[in-house]
């Protein structure tokens, strides 16, 4: 059996004198709004570490990127500090989804599939972790979920939480993203 050497984290590759999360999250270290995956973005919203590093390595490509010169792995991990093995995974699904197209050999790696502008935030956040929902819980009238008293009602709630959730994310695209990330525009509110 083979033994694995223990990879050290990389910390993100300097940007001039700023390193990617300074230049996109100028919080304070520990800040649970900090945005840069050390926490989570809300405690109210939970995104898995999937969607999160997703987003990331789509950022990070529209941020870096040309659209024609693929990226590697390896240059996208060091950059957002994303795991390789784990980064590859991803990848890999948003290829499967549309969202990137790959180029192997030498000078082979990732390309967004499409213009930033036209990629939502939801649809990146599907590609890894499916549907967005509030919980995995049945439809209301269906499967006998509503043979509970209260049930039914919790049920429509939890399915309207999904709904707004969908409708948020899918007002984002990576280009909003990306602007937002240079400091050219404004954040969301939180």
């Amino acid at each position: 059996m083979r033994s694995r050497k223990r990879r050290r984290s990389r910390a993100p590759r300097a940007l001039g004198s700023r390193t990617l999360p300074a230049l996109c999250c100028n919080l304070n270290p520990g800040d649970p709004n900090r945005g840069d995956g050390s926490r989570l973005v809300s405690d109210a919203v939970k995104v898995s570490t999937r969607g999160d590093y997703a987003s990331r390595a789509l950022l990070s490509l529209a941020l870096h990127g040309d659209g024609k010169t693929p990226r590697s792995v390896r240059e996208v991990a060091d950059i957002t500090g994303l795991p390789q093995p784990y980064l590859e995974q991803i990848l890999l699904a948003l290829k499967g989804a549309g969202l990137v197209r790959s180029k192997r050999g030498v000078d082979g790696g990732y390309v967004l599939a499409r213009e930033p502008g036209a990629i939502l935030l939801s649809q990146i956040v599907a590609a890894v972790d499916g549907p967005i929902v509030a919980g995995d819980f049945a439809d209301p009238h269906t499967d006998g979920a509503c043979d509970h008293e209260g049930q039914c009602v919790l049920l429509a709630i939890w399915a309207s939480a999904g709904s707004h959730m969908q409708q948020y994310l899918d007002s984002f695209t990576l280009e909003d993203i990306a602007t937002m990330s240079r400091g050219e525009s404004e954040w969301p509110n939180a």
